[in-house]
């Protein structure tokens, strides 16, 4: 038979229940730890100390000096000695003459400081009632303390000593500091987007945000790699909008918000509540972020209570976020929301006074050479087309491409009128510019291709990423303009691929958000892309953009 281990004896504690006690809050508690007596009042915890011994003595701070005063001197010192805050007695010289142990164990400076504060309360209560406090805060190097000084008084009335009653508050106070600057840091935050950076362009203010929120995580939260994603309300698909130390694998790791296969991002915004992971290797949910990944913290961002993205933290360290960790992230993830939603109105207001794209501009012919072009460039590029085939595909290619210079050299009108562009349209630096245009809205992309059309271009047309790619891989462009946001493939991809077929073809990336997804701007922009533009946009928007783009790159050329 196995031997069943000793129980350890229950702690016994005296617990004063006076009038202004906690009693009811924490008996229930306390008793069903230890063993609890229960005294009524300072002569019952008096007669209770000299009949019995204790582990504890709980009672409030307002009846330490009576209970000092009762209790024998011996008896009030072990009682002293064994509570957790510092107490300390100073006579009216200054002097210190009596501390108890949770006092001494604290550096020599702080008992100074006790010391010196208390000897500077005193005039306050040399006039005061048998009963006067006085309070005052201690800051003694990284700690912080409150300290409650009472009189002691001798048989005439008169101060004879005083009593200090110390509680190290240095967790409360960094915690309020902590929550003051993330206040702080907050606002700035939300600032980026008033009168202030009224000057700067939308890519300048998801820099400064960007810039903003990596130093705030950084110095404010200890937060070094994290990444923000933000939820299309649509498709249900969560966005990488900025990051700092995570690879651009995790970023562009396609999720969505459900609670399973989406990892602890697709759970918190699904089920709007944060998720502390202190060990990955021990939990299903997690997928991989950074390198090396020990533990993550994961907070939805809130906006009016409704989820609209998801603040996700890692670290190198197992159990490195606590759930102090957590308030904090949630309280600045709401104002991450605010900033990215108002920049997002921002950007809304500042489109919708340059007007909508005109209606009237269609070339009839160039959709279904850009279809015949489209569905060749898709066969020639299967796996396992013959040779024969394919050269016949490439004929059929360039057939097209001359049919659309023929149809900007023709100077009569054209069968059916008003399609055809006005004499002087045509635009010299866009005139026989091979231009992708990817966008997965047909009005808008069909609409620029015609635009494209008048110009003098030569305008093929992707209707999502992945075919975007594709057509990059199989032709030569002088231009492409796509759509941020697509099936399948973001512009970001985009614009890497064509960076990857051609550095020199300038790439102008376009967006109806007033926030980045999957951080396209931000990381095309460092990277060379030539410009933004914000849907809804005018045509001469659209074609100073595209020529300045152009002209930009045969510059660079030249030089």
């Amino acid at each position: 038979m196995t031997a069943q281990p000793e129980s350890r004896p229950q702690r016994r504690i005296l617990f004063f229940a006076g009038p202004d006690s906690p009693a009811a809050e924490w008996l229930p508690i306390l008793s069903a730890h230890a063993d609890v007596r229960v005294a009524g009042s300072v002569a019952e915890v008096q007669a209770a100390l000299a009949a019995e011994s204790f582990d504890a003595v709980i009672f409030p701070s307002s009846e330490l000096l009576p209970l000092t005063s009762t209790v024998g001197r011996n008896q009030a010192r072990m009682v002293l000695d064994g509570i957790p805050q510092g107490v300390c007695v100073v006579d009216r010289e200054g002097k210190l003459i009596w501390s108890n142990t949770a006092l001494r164990g604290y550096p020599e400076a702080v008992t100074e400081a006790v010391r010196s504060a208390c000897v500077e309360l005193m005039p306050q209560l040399a006039t005061g009632n048998a009963h006067a406090t006085a309070q005052r805060a201690l800051r003694v190097g990284p700690q912080s303390f409150e300290l409650t000084v009472s009189a002691l008084r001798d048989p005439s009335g008169g101060l004879d000593r005083v009593v200090g009653l110390v509680s190290d508050t240095t967790s409360l106070t960094r915690m309020r500091e902590k929550l003051e600057a993330i206040d702080a840091a907050g606002r700035e935050l939300v600032a980026l987007d008033v009168d202030a950076t009224a000057h700067l362009e939308v890519p300048e203010r998801l820099q400064l945000l960007e810039d903003n929120l990596i130093r705030c995580c950084r110095e404010l939260l200890d937060f070094t790699h994290f990444s923000v994603r933000v939820l299309d309300p649509k498709t249900g698909r969560l966005d990488t909008v900025l990051s700092g130390g995570f690879s651009e694998q995790a970023n562009l790791r396609p999720i969505y918000a459900r609670k399973e296969g989406n990892g602890i991002t697709g759970y918190v915004a699904a089920t709007g509540e944060s998720y502390i992971c202190p060990d990955i290797t021990k939990d299903p949910l997690y997928l991989p972020g950074i390198e090396c990944a020990r533990s993550s913290l994961t907070v939805p961002l809130r906006l009016n209570e409704r989820v609209v993205g998801v603040l996700n933290v890692e670290s190198d360290e197992p159990a490195a976020f606590t759930d102090q960790d957590r308030q904090f992230a949630e309280i600045f993830g709401r104002y991450i929301a605010v900033a990215l939603q108002m920049l997002k109105l921002l950007v809304v207001e500042r489109s919708e006074t340059s007007g909508q794209l005109a209606a009237d501009v269609r070339a009839e012919l160039s959709k279904p050479l850009n279809d015949i072009l489209t569905e060749a460039t898709h066969l020639l590029t299967r796996p396992g087309s013959p040779e024969d085939t394919q050269r016949r595909l490439r004929k059929i290619i360039a057939t097209v491409d001359r049919v659309q210079d023929a149809l900007q050299n023709i100077a009569e009108p054209p069968a059916i009128g008003g399609l055809a562009p006005e004499p002087g349209t045509a635009s010299p630096l866009l005139r026989g510019k091979r231009v992708l245009v990817a966008d997965d809205e047909d009005v808008i992309r069909e609409t620029i291709a015609d635009v494209l059309a008048k110009s003098g271009a030569k305008p093929v047309m992707a209707c999502d990423g992945e075919e975007a790619v594709t057509l990059i891989g199989s032709q030569r462009f002088d231009l492409v303009l796509s759509d941020i946001k697509m099936p399948y493939k973001n512009g970001y991809e985009v614009f890497a691929a064509s960076r990857a077929a051609n550095p020199h073809c300038p790439v102008i990336l376009i967006t109806g958000f007033g926030y980045d997804p999957d951080h396209s701007i931000v990381r095309a922009s460092r990277e060379g892309l030539a410009g933004v533009l914000f849907k809804p946009f005018r045509v001469e928007q659209l074609m100073e953009l595209m020529e300045k783009a152009v002209a930009a790159e045969a510059s660079g050329k030249t030089a």
